[in-house]
């Protein structure tokens, strides 16, 4: 690893394949730019700034090697991760395109499993994180991507634990339900969960993979950050653009004009329907040409004038499922040609190879309608290309629901692709819509993507990057040190008004196997009564609690109590009132049913009823089978509650479901933010202390009782800490 630190901090890319392609000839080898999205979105990223780029080159013997990683870095700033064939066979044909991007598509029935692969998958893993480890320079920002990679984060974060670290997800993330057939989901999901940030495409894949995260591995998220250990996760949504400009401009260059009269002159003034895709099964291509068949059996009239380019990419030719799939695609061709074709006419070409960029942008210029119906596809690029090209011009987009870019192109005609009627009416709308409303729809799509363009992607990402890595570090564990507790101890001798809010389970006592279990013992007594006997103290016990078990077990102290989170409270001698309206019983009644559920499944599980609130505890069961049940009835409640005015928290052994208008913030902003302390002590150990430590002021000392992320300024590790503080107070 390189140690110079006074160098500008680098963007480091790391993806499966450079943006570089090595092809061997009779001259010697030959380097040009990779097609595919990521190296084309981004390769303007990649030459015009301070980046290097990590990848795999492609096949290439060990008698070259040395050629091409010096070519490579010295021409394109590119350093190559060298696989064996053997390991590339095993790490990409294999488990990455056989096991996660079948069961990623939700094609469930065409995923393959093979410990052997997983292991390639790790080690190929592995060998990437070498390559950076080899040119990282501490201050630089790692930008991984894609499936592939979703193993590296780990090994970078214990190598690099200081280290900014992105992900990027290209393709779809699905259900929980599905994503669970993965043998190895619980290792990919901690994996990833080391970097500080991850995105998505669209919100529905963002969503599934908290619903993930929450399911198998028992985090909660708060608008999208995921608190982990000593760090906080961001997952947030970044739809990738386009090269607006480069594809915008593209028909007034004289090369691209020149293809277009060459397309145009082929097709003689036919009307041109096109779809350009991968070689793939999510892709649609068999569905789309039984919706062809379908729409020429329905409107006849198009017979001899419509004609439907078809572009299919070669793609791992090699492996069965994709060979059987070009011989149905072959068939399918052949057969429609057959039953409507001429002597004069075939309503379908056929092309089967890559196009360079001036076919392929001709192509988007000659054509009246763009057929993008995939099955499954995580944004598709092709879409946003169409429309950037037809300009002001007239063209019709037909697009698929389940393709990421119907979230933003909501102006083109959407349609299911699974329904061949669909898709055929489909057509017949595009081929009939009036030109002003063609003109008005691409205009709408043609300025959001000039907005958002591949540059306002990247810096969007990057952008937010560096956001959560700062929030996490502002979050981090912070330990009461030496330092720390005598200017607290300070702050506090030279105060004349002071308030201490403290939590009861986990701060004041440890956690007891059965709630009725975790009575105050002689020492914390003590220690609560000292501290109230100071005229200069208002002491507040702040607790989830409820208030009969509160003021049996400290009532007869001269302090405040606070029952259910905020929910009751009794001011020092006065009587207990509620702090909100009546309690609605509706939701209980509901709600109590799923919760005794896990009751009866989890023996040694118990449920908790209080005025405000249902709490499962589930401390005295066996700890992997009620960990499980904790995540699955956590995800039933966040889906059950969504329009009820309740909240669901996952807390220590417990997960409570309690009144929306309670929690301890809305406690201390209601009843002492307008007084004026000079000194404040804020301590507790749970989820639904983060409320309180986000509202004290920033001068308050909140305390988080074991080394976790946390809103709080300072962390103790044991209920010991705390005593031992309150005691040196007390005295």
């Amino acid at each position: 690893m390189q140690e110079d630190t006074k160098k500008q901090k680098r963007l480091i890319i790391v993806s499966n394949r450079l943006p570089v392609s090595i092809h061997r000839s009779e001259s010697g080898l030959k380097f040009h730019a990779s097609t595919g999205g990521l190296a084309t979105g981004l390769s303007s990223l990649h030459t015009g700034s301070d980046t290097c780029w990590i990848g795999w080159p492609g096949r290439v013997g060990r008698d070259q090697r040395k050629e091409v990683e010096e070519k490579l870095v010295s021409e394109f700033g590119c350093f190559p991760v060298f696989l064996s064939d053997s390991l590339v066979e095993k790490y990409y044909e294999g488990y990455s395109n056989r096991t996660i991007w079948p069961i990623f598509h939700s094609f469930t029935s065409h995923a393959k499993y093979s410990a052997s692969e997983w292991e390639a998958y790790r080690k190929a893993n592995h060998l990437f994180f070498l390559g950076i480890e080899e040119v990282y320079r501490p201050g630089d920002i790692i930008w991984v991507h894609d499936y592939q990679l979703m193993l590296l984060p780990r090994f970078l974060r214990e190598r690099f634990p200081d280290a900014t670290i992105g992900f990027f997800l290209h393709i779809p993330f699905p259900h929980s339900d599905i994503f669970r057939l993965l043998p190895q989901q619980k290792e990919i999901l901690e994996n990833l969960m080391a970097v500080d940030l991850i995105g998505f495409h669209t919100h529905d894949y963002a969503q599934a993979f908290l619903g993930s995260v929450r399911r198998l591995l028992g985090y909660d998220n708060t608008l999208g950050q995921i608190m982990v250990g000593d760090r906080a996760v961001q997952v947030e949504v970044f739809p990738m653009g386009i090269d607006f400009a480069k594809y915008a401009t593209a028909p007034s260059d004289p090369s691209i004009k020149s293809e277009i009269d060459t397309i145009e002159a082929t097709l003689r003034n036919r009307t041109v329907v096109f779809s350009v895709s991968r070689l793939d099964y999510t892709k649609g291509i068999p569905e789309s040409l039984e919706a062809i068949s379908e729409f020429l059996l329905r409107y006849p009239q198009w017979h001899g004038t419509l004609v439907y380019v078809l572009v299919v990419v070669p793609s791992r030719e090699r492996v069965e499922r994709y060979a059987s799939l070009k011989r149905d695609i072959d068939q399918l061709v052949g057969r429609i040609n057959s039953t409507y074709g001429t002597v004069g006419w075939q309503p379908v070409r056929y092309i089967y190879r890559n196009l360079s960029f001036g076919e392929l942008t001709g192509l988007y210029a000659s054509a009246d309608v763009a057929l993008i119906t995939p099955l499954r596809d995580g944004m598709n690029l092709i879409a946003k290309e169409y429309v950037a090209v037809k300009g002001e011009g007239p063209g019709v987009l037909v697009l698929s629901e389940f393709a990421g870019a119907a979230k933003e192109l909501q102006e083109a005609i959407i349609v299911n692709p699974n329904s061949r009627e669909d898709v055929a009416e489909a057509l017949h709308k595009a081929l009939g819509m009036p030109e002003d409303e063609q003109r008005q729809r691409n205009t709408t799509m043609r300025q959001r993507l000039e907005t958002h363009d591949i540059r306002h992607w990247v810096q969007q990402f990057l952008s937010r990057l560096r956001f959560a890595e700062e929030s996490s570090r502002t979050l981090a564990v912070k330990l009461l040190d030496s330092t720390h507790r005598e200017e607290l101890m300070a702050a506090y001798a030279g105060a004349s008004r002071r308030l201490l809010l403290l939590d009861y389970d986990g701060t004041l006592v440890p956690f007891a196997s059965e709630p009725g279990g975790a009575r105050p013992d002689p020492e914390i007594l003590n220690i609560l009564q000292k501290l109230c006997s100071h005229i200069q103290n208002t002491i507040v016990i702040v607790s989830g609690r409820d208030r009969t078990t509160l003021d049996r077990w400290l009532g007869r102290l001269g302090l405040t109590l606070v029952a259910e989170h905020g929910g009751w409270i009794r001011p020092k001698g006065r009587e207990w009132a509620p702090t909100i309206g009546p309690n609605e019983e509706v939701w209980k009644r509901d709600i109590r049913p799923i919760m005794q559920l896990f009751v009866g499944r989890i023996p040694g599980s118990l449920l908790e009823e209080k005025d405000f609130s249902l709490v499962w505890h589930y401390r005295k069961a066996e700890s992997e089978s009620a960990a499980n049940a904790a995540r699955e009835l956590l995800d039933t409640l966040a889906n059950f509650t969504t329009n009820l005015n309740i909240q669901v928290l996952p807390g220590n052994k417990t997960v409570e479901v309690r009144h929306i208008g309670i929690n301890k913030g809305i406690y201390y902003s209601r009843y002492h933010s307008s007084i004026p302390y000079d000194f404040i002590l804020a301590m507790g150990d749970d989820w639904t202390d983060e409320d309180l430590f986000a509202v004290v002021p920033p001068t308050a000392y909140s305390i988080k009782v074991t080394p976790r992320i946390t809103k709080a300024r300072l962390n103790v590790k044991s209920v010991q800490d705390v005593r031992q503080l309150l005691e040196e107070l007390a005295r």
